[in-house]
């Protein structure tokens, strides 16, 4: 007890804390849309863009996070024009898009500042890079992404199950699939801070199938994924500082366990 209660001794601890349970919410909810619509691994192509513009930030002496959230968005909106172009499937486009910019962050860094622990702790996560304005930038825009999904919550469940109905009913689908890839790219960028490129899209995955292994109606599934991730999450980061083990990968065996626990219950 004393070594748990001891971890909030650390500023940097509290602050991860909080900004994970945030971002962590965050992709939760938006994973259950994502997920539905089978555009799961857009998390994942869009990590590997961001772990490409930072790169060259981090080449470039930009601020790594105000230099990569414009370049991510900008990716995600391209995702979607090319999802909507029936010539080139959705999976097909991330994997392009998610290959070419991890090639291109590779060859930025290997070419400049080499394997820095600036640029390992973006693709593998480091609660130790987040300074006071990063968590001030995190929390203020993790606290958007929450609002606006709250505030569009209906538009969006319509969009999710049948985009031919909500569009005959006067909803405008293309601007709705915009604002989930903005968020989604937004969430994405925050969370490459505490979980790295390389598992980033499980904080969208996993919380949205455990969910829609115990709950069929749309909003116990919104409510339990973004109650299991938090949960997840805080379980993580506790197990990584008692056992010295990565923060990211701790939180995706919580959150593999969860999964497992949630499928029994399924059966039963």
């Amino acid at each position: 007890m004393k070594l748990l209660l001891s971890m909030f001794a650390y500023p940097f601890i509290v602050r991860a804390f909080a900004v994970g349970a945030l971002v962590s919410l965050c992709a939760a909810l938006l994973g259950v849309p994502l997920v539905l619509k089978r555009y799961s691994m857009i998390g994942d192509g869009l990590s590997h863009v961001s772990f490409g513009a930072l790169a060259v930030a981090v080449a470039c002496g930009f601020a790594p996070l105000y230099f990569s959230i414009p370049v991510v968005v900008l990716a995600a909106f391209f995702l979607l024009r090319i999802a909507e172009n029936h010539r080139v499937s959705a999976d097909a486009a991330i994997a392009v898009l998610s290959a070419s910019a991890l090639a291109i962050g590779i060859i930025v860094t290997s070419l400049t500042t080499g394997m820095t622990t600036d640029v390992d702790s973006y693709m593998f996560g480091s609660i130790l890079a987040m300074d006071r304005t990063d968590v001030v930038l995190s929390v203020t825009l993790a606290a958007a992404v929450l609002v606006l999904f709250i505030w569009f919550y209906h538009a969006l469940f319509a969009v999710t199950f049948d985009e031919s109905f909500s569009r005959a009913t006067g909803v405008r689908v293309g601007r709705y699939k915009t604002l989930l890839s903005l968020l989604t790219a937004l969430t994405v960028v925050l969370g490459m801070r505490m979980m790295g490129a390389m598992l980033i899209s499980s904080l969208i995955i996993f919380p949205a199938l455990s969910a829609m292994r115990v709950f069929r109606s749309f909003r116990a599934v919104v409510f339990c994924a973004g109650t299991l991730s938090v949960v997840c999450f805080c379980l993580g980061l506790t197990a990584s500082y008692l056992l010295s083990t990565p923060v990211g990968a701790s939180v995706v065996l919580c959150d593999l366990a969860a999964f497992l626990i949630c499928c029994v219950i399924g059966r039963k």
